[in-house]
């Protein structure tokens, strides 16, 4: 359990599942720089009596420590979203003293106090500045908040264009702050997201497919090379059978499935809102319009019935955020294998050193390499 010491009280904070083996806190130092702040521990408190919009919170911490103000929380993951949830009941207050949205939602019309936690996507920072500005006035307080190492020239000068004058605070515990004037002469412009691309002929499966991509999407102006080694080697199956393309991001693995088995029938998973939105864009854009699938938002497998899966097909992400780690595979795994009818088939494409194969071994009984090169290796594990 963390133990947030706040200006306003101790927090006792986790992440989202919560794992009694999971060492990563739900908070750090940026989140303690922000809340100092607001509260004036080293200067004149932030009024925070108007609309407090909270974005880029990761685990709920922001929202939590500022329940008391009813801030808007604006994230584009749903773990954070459950995080905040189980939180704030955590820490005795009200459910619904935090609205949650997500980046896809429509923002507050007016925004008082804007508290930003700089995402690792600057396009991610990009599209949300534009969405978020038509309700910034001339008297919004606005602060950023970050790790010195996630907070760069081209963080700031985002910041600039689309908000307005922008300067940092002095690092304090390798974490800066970001406050931003608002210039109402400043035109305010459309966000350029989303962007599609179409595919090259050495895609494999996904060749020739158009592809869209909205803001903060792993690999978003172009195929990563993981992706299209495991295009060239998808399987290749016939008729009825239920596929999922877990941690789906842009959807092209589970599209190119739909389009090689018309029989199949795809669900899109990610919990990223951004990513699903654009996994229903990127399938709508490649099938016709009676074409049929499912796209969720949510915690890996948890929302799909037992034994009801013929094949999964996934490419794990080894970071949470800034942190390199297993547990996101390690979670993915095991839901395939509750997921997956007797038979059935998990299909994982991952960088050779990660030895994912010895984590589907025990897990499964069987692990088979399907392809490999040097820097990527196509696994598969029969349930």
């Amino acid at each position: 359990m963390n133990r947030l010491t706040t200006p306003w009280g101790e927090l006792r904070l986790t992440r989202f599942p919560e794992d009694p083996r999971d060492t990563l806190r739900a908070w750090d130092a940026a989140d303690e720089y922000l809340l100092r702040h607001l509260h004036g521990t080293d200067g004149q408190p932030v009024d925070l009596s108007g609309t407090v919009v909270v974005m880029g919170d990761r685990w709920g911490a922001l929202a939590t420590a500022l329940a008391a103000h009813r801030p808007v929380q604006i994230t584009d993951s749903f773990l954070a979203q459950e995080a905040t949830r189980a939180n704030l009941a955590r820490n005795g207050a009200d459910a619904g003293a935090v609205r949650l949205l997500s980046t896809r939602d429509t923002p507050p019309d007016r925004i008082d106090v804007l508290l930003i936690r700089v995402p690792k996507s600057l396009a991610l920072l990009e599209d949300q500045l534009h969405r978020l500005a038509p309700a910034v006035h001339e008297n919004t307080v606005v602060i950023g908040t970050g790790r010195v190492t996630e907070i760069h020239t081209s963080t700031l000068r985002l910041f600039e264009q689309i908000l307005g004058p922008t300067r940092t605070s002095l690092a304090v515990k390798k974490a800066r702050l970001i406050f931003c004037t608002p210039d109402p002469a400043i035109t305010r412009t459309g966000s350029p997201w989303p962007i599609g691309y179409e595919l090259p002929a050495d895609a494999g499966a996904g060749a020739g497919l158009t592809v869209v991509n909205h803001a903060g999407v792993f690999c978003a102006d172009r195929l990563d090379i993981g992706t299209r080694f495991f295009l060239q080697h998808l399987p290749r199956h016939k008729g009825p059978e239920r596929v999922v393309d877990l941690g789906c991001g842009n959807g092209v693995l589970g599209t190119a499935a739909a389009l090689a088995n018309p029989d199949a029938e795809v669900t899109f998973i990610d919990e990223s809102h951004q990513a699903v939105d654009s996994a229903r864009a990127t399938f709508r854009a490649n099938t016709g319009p009676d074409a049929r699938a499912e796209f969720l938002v949510s915690d890996g497998l948890s929302a799909v019935p037992p034994a009801s899966v013929d094949l999964v097909l996934n490419n794990p992400p080894f970071h949470s955020h800034h942190a390199t780690t297993d547990t996101t595979a390690r979670r993915m795994f095991s839901g395939a294998r509750r997921a997956l009818r007797p038979g059935g088939e998990l299909w994982v494409i991952g960088n050779r050193h990660l030895g994912y194969h010895v984590r589907l071994r025990r897990l499964f009984g069987n692990c088979e390499v399907v392809a490999s090169d040097p820097k990527f290796v196509v696994l598969r594990a029969r349930r």
